[in-house]
């Protein structure tokens, strides 16, 4: 999910338990664009991978992810702007504030998607 706030989410995409977050956040990314002017671009870890940053380095987004404490060359990133990214994270605790959506009830993914874009219409207008 591409969220701009902690009420509003930019697009999302459905993906199996076992696949990589970062090749679907990068097909994610590649369906925004590029940016006139450049965002912040709020990661998780999962996401920290050279491939990820230099996409959204190509679409005019700053990256702002920190590096696993195993890479050989880490980078800088700001730590003040990380912080926000609890915005992120209490959307998908709002969303989760939805039985149907915490518990997955529904057996086909276009029933859970269409409940998971009410849900999130609800979240805005609240």
């Amino acid at each position: 999910m591409v969220a701009a706030n902690a009420r509003t989410a930019i697009t999302f995409a459905l993906s199996p338990g076992q696949a990589s977050d970062a090749k679907k956040g990068r097909e994610l990314l590649g369906g925004i664009g590029p940016l006139p002017a450049p965002v912040y671009l709020l990661m998780d870890r999962a996401y920290e991978d050279n491939e990820t940053r230099q996409l959204a380095l190509d679409f005019g987004f700053i990256p702002v992810v920190p590096p696993k404490s195993n890479r050989l060359e880490p980078w800088q990133y700001d730590k003040a702007m990380y912080r926000r990214r609890n915005e992120v994270e209490r959307l998908f605790r709002r969303l989760k504030g939805f039985r149907r959506i915490f518990s997955r009830f529904d057996k086909l993914d276009v029933v859970f998607l269409a409940f998971l874009n009410f849900a999130l219409i609800v979240e805005v207008l609240r």
